[in-house]
């Protein structure tokens, strides 16, 4: 559990933020400049607050009123960056192991063995760092920071250097992570998709201030065209059963009461319902069912909000039969020219290639790569 609330003034900045996380992974989200890494820097000690109070798990950190600034050594706070930043001349099993000297014998609370377990780098101890890949480094800077039982594990853009594959690649592992250890996380990220899948609660920034705080669903569905500038980063979710694999394709078809979704990549066929995230700038509205097209995902709904406003663009949002929304930008014109409103029935079509893996929990790689087709 950690509850923040700071400001730090700058000449150039003036950051402003109160949010409170719990017992799994917090997602700090938005622009770049948005103050992420500022909150990220205090939490840890890098940085100390202008005002403002930082609990974690009952031990306060910082209380400027009462003249508390705990020094960065005494947080017990993990950190994982970008870079895993391993010590090259030393072996796995050493980096592993080196934060452990600076935690007290009475305080280590998680063994080696847990770590190498549910990061899968049993096979990697006697390596040196030069001959990992990256998501293989990363996973070792993530047991190297687990290993020094933290109170608190933070998290900046663990998978921003990694490309797709690797990425796909790291996420269960992070999911383990979440699940099995009790450690409160601060996850930052750019990728909307990364926080849809991992997130328990999102703290959305802006400017130095928090704009949005909750659950995905809520805090990354837009309500207002007042939030065009950001359509990027709307998403909704929808969720299917596995219905069948096409392994020949490299993909994999979801049932879903408005009709049936094609996702890329395989999963394995499970009863546990599939989440899956969708941008609503990939979201395309037709009226009636479309012929001979590519996309193969097509959802029939019904329009029960509709919001535009001078500009060009747009924004819808989408009753699916069976109940879930779906959130779709199209610019006045289409929409104009369609003569689409609310109450109209309308097929929601998404291009399976405009699905993001990384939001599919138990996807499998096809050949190193998640196949994609329409």
């Amino acid at each position: 559990m950690i509850a923040f609330d700071c400001r730090l003034d700058r000449s150039d900045f003036q950051f402003a933020a109160a949010f409170e996380g719990d017992r799994g992974i917090t997602a700090l989200f938005g622009p770049s400049g948005s103050g992420k890494s500022t909150a990220i820097r205090l939490i840890a000690g890098l940085e100390r607050p202008t005002a403002g109070r930082i609990v974690v798990d009952g031990t306060v950190l910082v209380d400027t009123a009462a003249g508390v600034v705990m020094p960065p050594h005494a947080r017990r706070i993990g950190l994982v960056f970008q870079d895993a930043l391993l010590f090259p001349h030393l072996s796995v099993r050493s980096n592993l192991t080196y934060g452990r000297w600076f935690t007290a014998r009475a305080e280590r609370r998680i063994g080696l063995e847990p770590v190498v377990e549910v990061l899968g780098i049993g096979h990697l101890l006697d390596r040196r760092p030069g001959t990992l890949s990256g998501g293989e480094r990363q996973r070792v800077a993530i047991g190297r920071a687990l290993l020094t039982s933290p109170r608190l594990l933070l998290m900046d853009e663990p998978l921003a250097s990694l490309d797709a594959a690797r990425k796909l690649e790291i996420l269960p592992f992070i999911e383990r992570l979440r699940d099995e250890f009790a450690i409160p996380i601060v996850y930052v990220s750019h990728a909307v998709e990364e926080v849809a899948r991992l997130a328990s609660k999102v703290i959305k920034l802006d400017r130095g201030r928090v704009v949005g705080a909750g659950a995905a669903i809520d805090v990354l569905t837009p309500t207002s065209l007042a939030d065009t500038a950001a359509r990027f980063d709307a998403v909704s979710f929808v969720t299917g059963t596995v219905l069948r694999q096409l392994r020949d394709f490299g993909v994999t078809v979801l049932g879903h009461p408005a009709g049936e979704i094609t996702v890329p990549g395989l999963i394995e066929p499970t009863s546990a319902p599939v989440r899956v995230t969708v941008r609503a700038t990939n979201v395309t509205l037709a009226v009636g069912r479309p012929g001979q097209i590519s996309v193969r995902t097509m959802l029939a709904g019904r329009i029960v909000k509709m919001e535009v406003d001078d500009g060009p663009f747009a924004l819808a949002t989408i009753e699916l039969v069976g109940g879930e929304r779906l959130i779709a930008y199209a610019t006045r014109l289409a929409m104009d020219d369609l003569g689409l409103d609310v109450g109209d029935e309308v097929t929601a079509l998404v291009k399976a290639v405009g699905i993001d893996e990384r939001g599919v929990p138990g996807l499998k790689l096809i050949g190193g790569h998640a196949a994609r087709a329409d």
